[in-house]
């Protein structure tokens, strides 16, 4: 099958590439523009915002659109997101995290520290609240001096359930569209604490794909620029895709007209669910 051009299918803006074709890597800083599309697998009908996800799909979604008090980078090194600061007490028992200001949830509704103790009520063992509006304060019914790292994977949502249910988020993008189980569709916004570092697409859009070989050959045909597909023999040989992290231990196959970081995040596929924030179009 003849593969679409890209450049005809999408805005390419001028933007900047690791390339690994030849085996040599050069560094250019990205530039925003363009649209990620991708290829997921995991999609339900009962799909929604206001639980926690399952499959790769809407993981990938919630990550686009949410954040957590902490992110750990690709190297594996911890810091700060809705959390500039923190600080942990009574031998690993009581944590206390120090909220980002200035932070608004899509509908413009400020981020309160009561929406991180809603957030977290089910998702640790112990209690949460609030002191003031910028402080939350954890106490766990054990030690625990990893917290820090863990939370990093705990989603922050607005208390108010019918923000929450339509998935308003704090993220760099926002739900322009959802149809629960086929698709997502996010806009960057423009005012956000991680402009100039993150971001670079203008848009990102998930398609529910359940077959990895018909994930494949939307590769192949040019109707998306990435897909999970774990195994390197679907897209075998061809020098337009990269396999990532590498061809031994395929996660995903993305166009070579993306841009990725010199290191990506392996915990997850799509760069740790962060493929949004942290990929580029060349």
């Amino acid at each position: 099958m003849k593969r679409m051009d890209r450049r005809a299918l999408f805005a390419s803006g001028a933007a900047a590439a690791l390339l690994a074709a030849t085996g040599v890597q050069a560094q250019i800083a990205p530039r925003s523009g363009g649209r990620l599309r991708a290829a997921l697998s995991g999609a339900s009908r009962d799909d929604a915002w206001d639980r926690a996800p399952n499959g790769l799909f809407m993981m990938a979604a919630h990550h686009t659109v949410f954040e957590a008090l902490t992110e750990v980078a690709a190297d594996g090194s911890l810091r700060g997101a809705l959390a500039t600061g923190w600080q942990g007490s009574q031998g690993g028992r009581a944590w206390a995290f120090d909220l980002r200001s200035g932070v608004r949830f899509h509908d413009g509704t400020p981020l309160r520290a009561q929406d991180v103790v809603a957030s977290l009520a089910d998702q640790v063992d112990g209690t949460v609240r609030a002191e003031g509006a910028a402080r939350v304060v954890v106490h766990l019914n054990y030690a625990q001096a990893d917290l820090p790292y863990v939370l990093s994977g705990a989603l922050i949502r607005p208390a108010d359930p019918d923000a929450r249910a339509q998935g308003v988020g704090t993220g760099l993008y926002r739900v322009q569209k959802f149809d629960a189980g086929r698709q997502f569709i996010g806009v960057r916004i423009g005012d956000h604490y991680k402009n100039d570092r993150a971001g670079w697409f203008d848009t990102v859009e998930f398609v529910s794909i359940p077959a990895q070989e018909v994930r494949a050959e939307a590769l192949r045909a040019g109707l998306v620029d990435a897909a999970d597909v774990t195994s390197r023999d679907a897209l075998p040989d061809d020098r337009a895709f990269m396999h990532l992290p590498d061809a031994a231990r395929c996660q995903q196959i993305v166009h070579r007209d993306i841009g990725v970081p010199a290191e990506i995040g392996t915990r997850h596929a799509l760069d740790d669910l962060r493929m949004a924030e942290r990929w580029w179009r060349v």
